[in-house]
């Protein structure tokens, strides 16, 4: 008997197992992704603010809760995974993910229940984050322990790619849903639907994967009384293994994470927002670049099996830190070239002594801190310079600040300073590129898929091999959803404060690529080269 197994399973016993794990995993993160995708309207209803910037970042900063509880979920699931078995382990997680995500679709508006409904927001996205922990490690871990060595890479990258799936169906759901309704009906009420269609979704996962049986490598344990006393404290004590957490967090996860999340959400909202394109549009063609590009995932993943683990990996790290910022100048000005070239010609340069703007304050404290903060909500960059006098500039000619609405709210003033720009050619209507330009709009978008298809496809099948069967649920999804869980779910954030602080749509741009550097650097000194093999203590 081989640590991975005594017997191979027959080939349709492997469809089934991903088929239902893969389908499991694509509801599951339809579930954590659907927040993102109505992230304005999610804005709206519970975190309404007079501050558009801020009430963007406190969307984002509870789309990051959820990632922030996903360690504990996998400290929770992962020693529930060892210990009583990898099957029923994620027939909970998909459970408790389902009737979470149902929730906020019946939660009431913040205009009806006030502080309460940000509250119950942040904890049901608390149990999503705790669900989530607990669900990839046994999604990976149960095909990985099906499939045959020199076919694992391929096989586990499905449920790769079914985390694109998660993010494409939500799209399809929520574009779907807005074609059947009224605009009016759409605001109101209408955007619910998407949340509760995740009980239809919950009820056909569980009915595939109670078909399912246990995982051999865990039944064979179980035989011979090899399961772990202590999964969690094991993780940490097996010989070796903190090493492996290391490479696993800062090498693999926390690298692959952050080009994921720059590849879907933030291309999406950076279409939406600084290249003010027409929501509807950046929503069907970033949904068509990461379902095409799920290809990718599938590629390397079976790259891998014949190469190793490593070198997808290492490539896809140094490619994304030489065509990131190209990646997305290509896809900026082929959405908008009009706007590109407005800030180019007339670019906007702020003046003056007192210019502190915090984007997380609900009233800013000066009249330039109030200038910066509605040319950040209008998606415009600027230049900040010193000096003893506030003024303002555009393309060198002076801006109206004597007759701006200081005093009135931000959308008033926000409306008063786009019609000033606009007379120097800033164009603030959404705008549908032509046919030509939006195809370079997917190629960028192909290409950032294609660069986390390198890094993400063999992951799963990796970590599967760089840990001992008896604590792998743990010792796997602690690190992932470390890395996961803070690098990747507080990139919104994090990303949209830069923008927001600089006045550079792409400066949040530097996130991903610091963090992928470190993940470069580790996985290049860390990993080991060569072909595929299974878990061995050397």
């Amino acid at each position: 008997m081989s640590e991975d197994g005594p017997l191979e399973p027959s080939a349709s016993d492997i469809r089934l197992v991903i088929a239902a794990s893969s389908a499991g995993t694509v509801f599951e993160w339809y579930d954590f992704f659907i927040y993102g995708t109505l992230a304005a309207i999610i804005g709206k209803t519970f975190f309404p603010s007079d501050n558009a910037t801020l009430q963007v970042l406190l969307v984002w900063a509870g789309f990051a809760v959820g990632f922030g509880f996903r360690p504990l979920g996998a400290i929770l699931f992962g020693y529930l995974g060892d210990k009583l078995g990898r099957k029923y382990t994620f027939l909970v997680t998909v459970t408790l993910m389902g009737i979470a995500t149902a929730g906020v679709g019946l939660i009431p508006s913040a205009e009806s229940i006030g502080l309460f409904a940000p509250a119950i927001v942040l904890f049901l996205r608390v149990l999503q984050g705790l669900a989530l922990g607990g669900e990839y490690g046994g999604a990976a871990i149960y095909v990985a322990e099906h499939a045959p060595g020199g076919r694992r890479g391929y096989y586990t990258s499905y449920i790769q790619a079914s985390v694109v799936g998660g993010f494409v169906l939500s799209l399809i759901v929520v574009l779907s849903s807005k074609s059947l309704m009224s605009e009016a009906v759409w605001t109101s009420w209408g955007w619910r639907v998407p949340f509760l269609v995740s009980l239809a979704l919950l009820a056909i996962s569980l009915w595939m994967r109670l078909k399912l049986s246990e995982s051999p490598v865990f039944k064979a344990m179980k035989e011979q009384g090899e399961l772990a006393g202590n999964p969690f404290v094991e993780s940490f004590t097996y010989p070796g293994n903190k090493r492996r957490i290391f490479i696993a967090l800062f090498g693999i996860a926390a690298g692959l994470t952050v080009i994921w999340y720059t590849a879907m959400f933030s291309s999406l909202s950076f279409l939406k927002s600084a290249a003010r394109m027409d929501d509807t549009l950046a929503e069907i063609t970033v949904g068509i670049g990461g379902a095409i590009g799920m290809v990718f995932y599938l590629i390397a993943g079976a790259w891998s099996d014949r190469v190793g683990r490593k070198k997808p990996i290492v490539i896809g790290y140094a490619l994304t830190l030489l065509l990131l910022f190209p990646v997305f100048w290509l896809i900026g000005s082929s959405a908008n070239p009009g706007l590109a070239a407005a800030a180019q010609r007339n670019p906007v340069v702020v003046y003056g002594p007192d210019c502190n703007y915090s984007p997380f304050a609900a009233e800013q404290s000066s009249r330039c801190a109030k200038l910066l903060s509605d040319l950040a909500a209008s998606g415009i960059s600027y230049q900040l310079e010193t000096g003893p006098v506030f003024t303002a500039t555009v393309g060198g000619a002076a801006m109206a600040t004597t007759s701006y609405p200081w005093d009135d709210k931000a959308a008033v003033r926000i409306k008063a300073l786009q019609a000033d720009l606009s007379t120097h050619g800033y164009d603030f209507a959404k705008v549908t590129p032509s046919p030509a330009r939006l195809a370079l709009v997917l190629v960028g978008l192909l290409a950032l898929m294609a660069l986390s298809g390198a890094t993400y496809g063999p992951v799963a099948a990796l970590l599967s091999e760089m840990f001992p069967p008896r604590i792998r649920y743990s010792s796997m999804s602690i690190p992932y959803h470390l890395g996961t869980g803070y690098f990747g779910g507080f990139l919104p954030l994090i990303s949209s404060y830069i923008v927001a602080r600089t006045g550079d749509p792409y400066a949040g741009l530097w996130y991903t690529w610091v963090v992928v550097l470190v993940g470069f650097l580790v996985a290049l000194w860390g990993l080991k080269p060569g072909l595929p093999a299974d878990f061995t203590d050397d």
